[in-house]
């Protein structure tokens, strides 16, 4: 676990856009390297692309509202020795074009790297078509993908900039919803490896994207209640990081897990994956039930389902105390 470089001393309150930091990283990749190039779906303004088509108008190719068309365009282009970087509302990006995702990107093994922008409940107003929580639970499961959740500023750029040297197609989760930082400055993006951003030893959380800094503040609760927690921020949700899981089942007396997508496939699926295989634990998967997000602004939703602070501060509560 990367303790050394991920661990601030607390989750800050100033927030930020990780949207802001992933554009900043691919405008400084494509000023470095001729290949990083851009395909987008009429998505400039939601996918801050509007500077990098000023910049790179030959690099930059805009399908319209074609998602299917587009992931085959990035095909096509990484098949010419491009590096493109498909951007577009997760919704869209996997929901609408999946059979290409699978197809053009996985079955082929193509070098292409997924931009899924406003992801979870962040279009929260618009409803359930612009809600993103099934899109973890669509990648993760196929073959030859690599699926990340940044959780910060921090980390959004520097999972952009580790994905220009990895080969094959990869998915990235891009935050719109605001969040504080979680992670220090000169912190490096390892793939596949769990970042310990606060140790324990009476139950574990592990959490991706904008639950990390809210898994922060719940073992600061818990604290208060005299409970140990460790928390890891889990953003490679594949490849998984199994070593740090198996450790939290040996060392803690159980794991909950916390995603802003449904329970059902992504994180929490992954991580009940492992202990099902190796070293069976308790655990508790904190997402969306099995059901579609109604509308509502994000921090509503989030408070619906309980994917706040108090949320998971009670998910923990309940699985200590009910270890019999």
């Amino acid at each position: 676990m990367n303790g050394a470089t991920g661990r601030p001393a607390s989750a800050g309150t100033q927030l930020f856009d990780c949207r802001d930091a992933y554009i900043h990283a691919l405008e400084e990749m494509a000023a470095k390297d001729a290949r990083v190039c851009v395909v987008a779906n009429d998505s400039l303004s939601s996918a801050k692309l509007k500077h990098f088509k000023a910049k790179f108008p030959e690099r930059f190719v805009n399908v319209g509202i074609a998602e299917q068309n587009m992931v085959g365009v990035g095909a096509g282009l990484a098949n010419g020795g491009m590096i493109p970087y498909v951007c577009g509302a997760g919704c869209f990006l996997t929901g609408r074009a999946m059979e290409q995702v699978k197809v053009d990107l996985a079955y082929s093994q193509s070098n292409v790297k997924l931009c899924g922008m406003s992801p979870g409940m962040a279009y929260g107003q618009l409803g359930p078509s612009h809600h993103s929580i099934e899109d973890l639970a669509w990648t993760r499961i196929l073959p030859n993908m690599t699926v990340v959740v940044p959780a910060d500023p921090i980390e959004t750029a520097a999972a952009m900039r580790y994905s220009l040297v990895h080969q094959g197609p990869m998915y990235l989760r891009i935050s719109r919803m605001p969040v504080p930082r979680v992670h220090a400055d000169g912190y490096e993006f390892r793939l596949g490896k769990a970042v310990l951003l606060r140790d324990g030893h009476d139950v574990t959380v592990i959490a991706s994207g904008v639950l990390a800094a809210r898994a922060l503040d719940a073992a600061r609760r818990l604290a208060e209640h005299g409970i140990s927690a460790r928390v890891l921020n889990m953003s490679t949700v594949k490849p998984l990081d199994r070593a740090a899981v198996l450790d939290a089942a040996k060392t803690t007396r159980g794991i909950v897990t916390a995603e802003e997508a449904l329970a059902a496939g992504g994180l929490g699926g992954a991580v009940a994956e492992v202990l099902a295989e190796e070293y069976p634990a308790r655990m508790r998967i904190l997402g969306l039930p099995d059901v579609f997000a109604p509308t509502g602004t994000a921090e509503f939703l989030l408070e619906r389902f309980g994917l706040t602070a108090a949320g998971i501060e009670a998910v923990a509560l309940d699985l200590l105390e009910n270890e019999g």
